[in-house]
């Protein structure tokens, strides 16, 4: 009876190669949204054959980025409880969870968000979350907006601006930027979708 032959480590190899690209990915984007796949080759230290073959063109990477981005949204938004939490506090968390993502993902957001338009860039599953939340909220009466889709375009475009945001702009007040950020977001949020807005 033969040894058994010990596990090849390809897999292992092609994973962290993966990896490897997808933080080149982020690094080249953030500096030239329009860079080719052989310019983040460059940056992962990678021939250029090794990135084609684990990605066969620039949108089958940006739709990768674009999966890692969405299952953080999801997580956010099932570590909010959007579905069982009192929907006002759920808001302010998956607000705070959000504005965490996009700091710490900040250029490759408005990339893999550039490529799409209205909420395109979010998955089925990421919208009927926040969809859920706003029907929970208007049931509340928290908000008199009562269609879920309007509600999460009117979130959507205010989240853009308070994203855009410079640090200490006026807006904002002193303190801690994400809290200010995640303050700003959901009582301007609440006012447009008649809520009772700043206090």
């Amino acid at each position: 009876m033969s040894a058994p032959t010990p596990p090849r480590p390809v897999r292992a190899d092609a994973e962290r190669n993966v990896a490897r690209i997808l933080e080149a990915a982020k690094i080249v984007l953030a500096e030239d949204p329009t860079a080719s796949l052989e310019r983040i080759a460059d940056e992962a230290g990678l021939a250029r054959a090794t990135v084609h073959r684990r990605f066969s063109s620039r949108k089958a990477l940006l739709d990768t980025l674009f999966a890692q981005l969405d299952e953080q949204y999801r997580r956010a938004l099932e570590q909010a409880k959007v579905d069982t939490s009192p929907p006002l506090i759920a808001l302010h968390r998956v607000t705070e969870l959000v504005m965490e993502i996009k700091f710490s993902h900040r250029l490759i957001v408005d990339v893999v968000n550039g490529t799409n338009s209205g909420h395109g860039f979010l998955s089925d599953e990421v919208q009927e979350g926040a969809k859920l939340l706003f029907s929970r909220l208007h049931a509340a009466g928290t908000i008199t907006a009562a269609c879920p889709s309007w509600c999460l375009r009117v979130y959507l475009a205010i989240l853009d601006v308070v994203h855009q945001l410079p640090p200490g702009a006026p807006e904002l007040g002193a303190g801690d930027d994400t809290a200010a950020r995640t303050d700003l977001q959901v009582s301007t949020v609440l006012g447009a979708l008649g809520g009772p807005g700043p206090q």
